[in-house]
């Protein structure tokens, strides 16, 4: 048993003491709202009991909780997990035991039971535990932002596959991976980079690179073809005691995702769409149709008083339209404030020398052509508000992929495309993760990802990650 299988297990087991702990706590309470507080009406004074009777069916019902939960999968230790995950897990097997715990006492009888306290008791349980989880979930994301509890990942192989793989750990720091770097089959892709993702050679330097890197887990990409070379990397890296995971890479060519069902036992491979249902892009459009009606009434007033400061702050326009590059390649004329001088666009071919945005993308941290009133709405984001009127037009959406210039998509490699499948968004993965200050490729693979993994979850998520970026500006300019 290697050193992280021995602290994973150690860890659990102090997850399964802690949650008998406040199970019982929460009996211990529960039995107090009732008998002490006469919660949720006074208990007749025939009826009045001490604690120690009631010692047993919290014992009992500890043992059939934490059995519940690990059969509905609460402590199965899988990366990724997030709070939500574990709450129906939670009230499923609380509810579940608490049943049980009825049963037995309909059956024995007791002198002294209470179905009140019961049923107090489940909902603090649930209460606790979803506490418990959410503080510990923020702590572990806490210690992950300053590197502690990050597992070292090699990716080998950088095709579309490995791609796939390194778009998944950007988009999902929750997973707790943190990529060193990957190697390629293919020498210009192993001297190359990918965002902060860099080449660090072709498959001769593997071994180079785990002896001199700190690598926690190896996962490999690599095309079937490459079977023997794949079983070898597994050897070489189980004797240095390295964990190995390989992704298939079948009809990698004719689908973005898989989907997976076993049938006794049996593993079927099926094939996933990479584009959004019908039913699901209405139900995208519904949503954030809704949501502009609801708060055009104060966009209104909003949209007023910051045309009027601009038409103070500075000659020109208060609106400032720009060619952008929409869902399938369609163009369209993208609304924001005008945040620089009028005509700024003129002057782009002087400043050139000045960019300090990788591939395609033109951005300088400070721009000479921003007015004083424009560094605030660029940092706050309010330059993009209307964009509203191009997302009830049905050229863009609230959460999507950032929309592109066609003098942009024309530089675009074939991988990058992909991210022109989809509606441009207000906001995206790409805003929530850093907006400016990522490469243009991690912004690329972030697109991505979000286009193969959609859902209104998501979408939420994102809207609800974008509020601390745009009141705190992060990598805006």
């Amino acid at each position: 048993m290697t050193s992280q299988t021995k602290h994973e297990k150690l860890k659990l087991a102090g997850v399964i003491v802690l949650d008998a702990v406040l199970i019982n706590l929460a009996f211990i309470i529960s039995y107090i709202i009732r008998y002490r507080w006469d919660v949720p009406y006074p208990v007749d004074a025939r009826y009045d009991a001490p604690f120690y009777p009631y010692i047993p069916f919290a014992f009992i019902l500890t043992v059939f909780c934490l059995i519940t939960y690990r059969l509905n999968g609460l402590y199965d230790n899988r990366r990724g997990r997030r709070w939500l995950d574990e709450i129906y897990p939670l009230f499923s097997g609380t509810t579940a035991s608490i049943l049980i715990v009825m049963a037995i006492t309909f059956s024995i009888q007791p002198l002294v039971y209470s179905r009140g306290v019961l049923v107090l008791a489940g909902f603090i349980i649930v209460a606790f535990l979803s506490l418990a989880r959410m503080v510990r979930l923020e702590i572990a994301a806490g210690l992950r932002r300053r590197g502690i509890g990050v597992e070292q990942v090699l990716i080998v192989g950088a095709g579309e596959v490995g791609r796939a793989v390194m778009r998944s750990i950007l988009a999902d720091p929750v997973l707790g991976y943190q990529v060193l770097g990957y190697v390629d089959d293919d020498p210009h892709k192993g001297d190359g980079s990918l965002g902060r993702f860099k080449g660090l050679g072709g498959l001769d330097k593997l071994r180079e690179v785990v002896d001199s890197e700190q690598v926690d887990e190896v996962i490999i990409t690599l095309p079937w073809m490459y079977h023997r070379k794949i079983v070898q990397i597994i050897d070489e890296c189980e004797q240095k005691n390295i964990r190995v995971r390989v992704v298939p890479d079948m009809f990698q060519q004719r689908m973005r995702s898989v989907d997976l069902l076993t049938l006794s036992g049996i593993p079927l491979i099926g094939v996933k769409p990479s584009h959004l249902s019908s039913s699901a892009l209405l139900a995208k459009r519904i949503v954030e149709l809704m949501l502009c009606i609801i708060a055009l009434p104060f966009l209104i007033v909003v949209f007023a008083l910051i045309a009027l400061a601009i038409r103070l702050d500075s000659p020109g326009p208060a609106i400032f339209k720009h060619r952008r590059v929409g869902k399938d390649g369609r163009e369209f004329e993208m609304y924001k404030f005008r945040s620089m001088v009028d005509k700024a666009d003129e002057m782009k071919g002087e400043l050139r020398d000045l960019n300090e945005a990788d591939g395609p993308l033109f951005k300088i941290k400070d721009d000479p052509r921003t007015t004083r009133l424009g560094r605030f709405l660029r940092r706050t984001s309010i330059d993009e508000l209307p964009q509203v009127i191009n997302i009830l037009r049905g050229e863009m959406s609230i959460v999507g992929p950032r929309p592109g210039t066609p003098e942009e998509v024309a530089q675009y490699e074939p991988w990058q495309r992909t991210r022109i499948a989809a509606s441009p968004g207000l906001t995206g993965l790409w805003q929530v993760s850093g907006r400016s200050d990522i490469p243009f490729d991690e912004m690329c693979l972030l697109d991505i990802y979000y286009i193969e993994n959609w859902s209104l979850g998501l979408d939420i998520r994102i809207m609800l990650q974008t509020i601390p970026h745009i009141l705190f500006g992060r990598g805006a300019y």
